[in-house]
């Protein structure tokens, strides 16, 4: 296809029911901007017929190409390796599930044509998602501003742009815990954002539930912050200066003559309470210590079982 001038990176996971439609907006937003391009979708151990549906689509259209994992490495494995094999001088990621609208990225391509190297998309607000969902959110964006040093911008997900010279930096950081955005933010470079409602799902369910949220905003925070393991040694300073308090109020009272015969129930209780501390701050070093395992073994982030799309093909215009 010659050079590429943008690649849109399509994580997919069992999106059947979406693809054809995601496949449709963004070949009309690429032909309405007129510019050469790839549209590199990346199959992540699907296991209904995406697969099928995109080698497809890459049979039809030269500009599709399409990466299918061995299994399931995940969203931001998908990410990375579109990432790894994305050839254009500007790198789009979006989900296929049509939440962020493709027709942002003109937009997108105008804040870069000006010289911004990374432009990501601020959600102002969420259609089609319940209460809970949307104050869960709200919650892990602040929390994570709050106990990290990275300045990573609230309500962004992994909808952005990202400059040729960003995305080679990108490739250079390879640990295996990885909360791209919050990767994107500390790189650094000239950033800005654009505003917008995220739709609701286009069709099909969510791939995130609540179990891979929590398991992502874990991710994020221990990724960019030492300070869970700092309120531990917190903790157990205050914990110790109870005890201590508590000592000399026992001392005291058996001076001044008065019962220390301890109930069950508050024994009971303290030692519950203390080993309770105990177990969640080693649970908390444990996690740490598991990073750093997973990091010694320097296994490769995702394995790629097939290609399709990447032979040299004549140069098509947009």
């Amino acid at each position: 296809m010659g050079e590429v001038r943008l690649s849109v990176v399509i994580p997919v996971f069992n999106e059947e029911e979406v693809l054809p439609e995601t496949y449709r907006r963004l070949r009309a937003v690429m032909h309405g901007i007129q510019i050469s391009y790839e549209l590199l979708f990346v199959n992540d151990g699907s296991k209904d017929r995406s697969a099928h549906l995109l080698e497809e689509l890459a049979r039809r259209d030269p500009h599709v190409k399409v990466l299918h994992f061995s299994r399931n490495f995940g969203h931001q494995a998908a990410i990375t390796a579109g990432m790894d094999y994305a050839q254009g001088e500007a790198v789009v990621v979006i989900d296929a599930d049509l939440q962020d609208p493709p027709e942002l990225i003109p937009e997108m391509l105008a804040k870069w044509q000006e010289g911004y190297e990374v432009v990501y998309g601020k959600r102002m607000k969420r259609e089609g998602e319940t209460l809970f969902k949307r104050f869960t959110a709200t919650l892990f964006y602040r929390l994570l501003r709050g106990v990290t040093t990275i300045d990573i911008p609230l309500d962004t997900g992994d909808f952005r742009l990202l400059d040729r010279k960003v995305v080679e930096v990108m490739r250079l950081l390879r640990e295996k815990n990885r909360f791209i955005r919050g990767l994107v933010s500390w790189v650094g470079f000239r950033q800005t954002a654009i505003e917008y409602v995220r739709e609701r799902r286009f069709a099909g369910e969510t791939k995130y539930p609540l179990r891979k949220m929590l398991r992502l905003a874990w991710d994020g925070i221990t990724a960019f912050s030492d300070k869970p393991l700092k309120v531990a040694a917190y903790l157990g300073f205050l914990l110790s200066l109870c005890s201590f308090v508590y000592l000399l109020f026992v001392v005291i009272a058996k001076i001044l003559g008065k019962s220390t015969v301890p109930g069950w129930a508050s024994i009971v209780v303290i030692n519950l309470f203390f080993n309770g501390v105990i177990l969640i701050m080693l649970g908390v070093m444990g996690e740490y210590i598991g990073r750093i395992y997973d990091e010694a073994k320097n296994r490769p982030l995702y394995i790629v079982e097939k290609k399709v799309g990447f032979e040299c093909r004549e140069e098509h215009t947009p």
